[in-house]
């Protein structure tokens, strides 16, 4: 059986732990074994991007010290494998120690979707739900990993599942991390924009990958329009995704 370490990031493992569990369970579905480390912790990103350099940096040697000899390591949340995979060798570039353990582990970091369908294979999970789905393409999913077919073919293949497009759906839906909070007004309007494409679009169910993308358009959906609700993809694909109604 394939080993596969879990990368649970901050927001998940606080916020919305089911993501996590989720994860696990589908992961064990597909024949793999997942491996959680208790040890790991924020991967430094908030600090990051706060400017907080000496903070990252100790975060980051950590994650390494952690995850750096498993041979893979999956995550349900692009935005932290983004900063793991692509600043941890910029972060600490000028460690020629360190620099060289991170991009040794770049390669072994895939998100959830990437990993089930480019190294599993696997398009098809056995999931179901009967409605219509559609999908935004969170930014460090698609900019920063290049990642957008991968979650789709997994939904277009979900049992009574009908995929149909979301206008605008590469369009930031406003959450930025540290942006939604410096900016309150300009990130409610992008995620109201988001949100009346959804609604646009007639979907029963908007589907996403990013955590932090989730809690921002389910923050406004639960406040705006509470007939209406959006999944991390973990939820749609898991065993109890039947389950799931509009």
């Amino acid at each position: 059986m394939k080993k596969v370490s879990m990368f649970i990031p901050c927001t998940v493992d606080i916020m919305l732990p089911a993501i996590g569990e989720q994860t696990f369970s589908l992961l064990e579905r597909l024949g793999v074994l997942p491996i959680y480390h208790e040890k790991q912790t924020c991967c430094g990103q908030p600090a990051l991007n706060a400017g907080y350099v000496d903070e990252a940096k100790k975060s980051a040697k950590h994650f390494i010290e952690v995850f750096g000899d498993d041979e893979v390591i999956v995550s349900p949340s692009g935005s932290c494998l983004h900063t793991v995979k692509y600043r941890y060798p910029e972060l600490l570039s000028d460690e020629p120690v360190w620099l060289r353990r991170a991009e040794e582990l770049s390669s072994r970091l895939f998100e959830l979707s990437q990993y089930i369908v480019d190294v599993l294979g696997i398009e098809d999970v056995g999931a179901s739900f009967e409605g219509t789905v559609t999908y935004h393409e969170s930014c460090h999913i698609l900019r920063g990993l290049g990642v957008s077919e991968q979650p789709k073919k997994l939904i277009a293949a979900v049992d009574g599942a009908e995929f149909v497009p979301l206008n605008n759906a590469d369009k930031c839906c406003g959450f930025g991390g540290e942006f939604a909070k410096d900016y309150p007004d300009i990130s409610e309007e992008m995620v109201k924009d988001k949100v009346q494409n959804y609604i646009a679009s007639g979907a029963d169910l908007l589907v996403l990958c990013e955590p932090g993308c989730l809690l921002n358009i389910n923050g406004y959906l639960s406040r705006n329009h509470p007939e209406k609700k959006a999944l991390h993809i973990a939820t749609l694909l898991a065993g109890t995704a039947g389950q799931v109604r509009p």
